[in-house]
């Protein structure tokens, strides 16, 4: 075990462990740190805790020191360049007729560095708009091509339940999520109905996700031959959350499926959630 401290360096980012040394910080109090970026002033995000020497990322870096009120300061000042500099080069971007959509743009605590952050469909020669940023600024400039779900979490905004972004509110990090999961869980292959409005998958189809692959363990898929009291008949339906299953009797084929209960069937042969080729190809630029 290992006693840290997590600091984020910007609102419901991603929390990055530090040695705390002997400072005890309270959550958000602000502390100096180095990072690869140089030295940057964060929020404490997670108090001094142990944790898992496995759940670490060694050797930790110390903190420098406890935020001042001079460092607060800074902050905000660079804040406000920020600002100024996202709409310079926001016309240096139209002189240049690049085609690429700036996002944001962020000053180093030291003041050393600018960061613009981007999106673009592809690559962009952007070296002659670092040159002319330079000339401007005269200190180190950097341009990062970022993706849209970065631009979400950037940006902010309602999603289709009519909730803030989960990556904008919550979420310290981005989590893996397949087209595979959208159909365990029964939705609607179509991508308005599974992809947020980065135009990708839904970050909380991975909410349930544990749920439902409990729930497929236990329930006979669509497909699937089983036993009933009634005789032996395939799924056609399978109600995972109500545990419901709709089976087509071999000895009544022509009748209309009968429902049972998933603890009422013996599984004979069972079948599995697969995605084809064709559904893949389809929904590749939601995945």
């Amino acid at each position: 075990m290992s006693e840290i401290i997590g600091i984020r360096f910007k609102e419901k980012d991603k929390i990055y462990y530090f040695d705390p040394l002997d400072y005890k910080l309270r959550r958000g109090d602000y502390a100096i740190v180095e990072t690869v970026r140089g030295v940057e002033c964060g929020e404490v995000a997670i108090e001094n805790r142990d944790v898992s020497d496995d759940d670490i990322v060694k050797p930790l870096k110390p903190i420098i020191r406890v935020a001042t009120k001079a460092d607060l300061e800074t902050v905000e000042k660079n804040r406000k360049k920020s600002r100024e500099a996202f709409d310079i080069c926001l016309k240096k971007i139209a002189e240049h007729g690049l085609e690429m959509k700036l996002i944001d743009a962020e000053y180093t605590f030291d003041g050393s560095k600018i960061l613009f952050y981007f999106t673009a469909d592809g690559r962009v020669d952007f070296r002659e708009l670092v040159k002319d940023l330079a000339s401007v600024f005269r200190i180190r400039i950097e341009l990062r091509q970022i993706g849209v779900r970065d631009e979400s979490r950037m940006k902010g905004g309602l999603g289709v339940c009519g909730r803030p972004f989960c990556c904008n509110s919550f979420l310290s990090d981005f989590q893996p999520v397949s087209i595979k999961m959208a159909k365990e869980q029964g939705l609607s292959l179509n991508p308005t109905k599974i992809s947020g409005t980065c135009g990708r998958l839904m970050c909380c189809l991975k909410y349930e996700q544990n749920a439902y692959e409990h729930l497929l363990k236990i329930t006979p898929k669509t497909g699937a031959i089983v036993e009933t009291a009634e005789g032996r008949g395939v799924v056609v339906e399978s109600d995972l959350l109500r545990g419901l299953l709709k089976v087509k009797l071999d000895k009544r084929a022509e009748a209309a499926p009968s429902v049972f209960d998933r603890r009422d069937v013996k599984l004979i042969k069972d079948k599995k959630i697969t995605v084809n080729k064709s559904e893949i190809d389809a929904l590749k630029n939601i995945e």
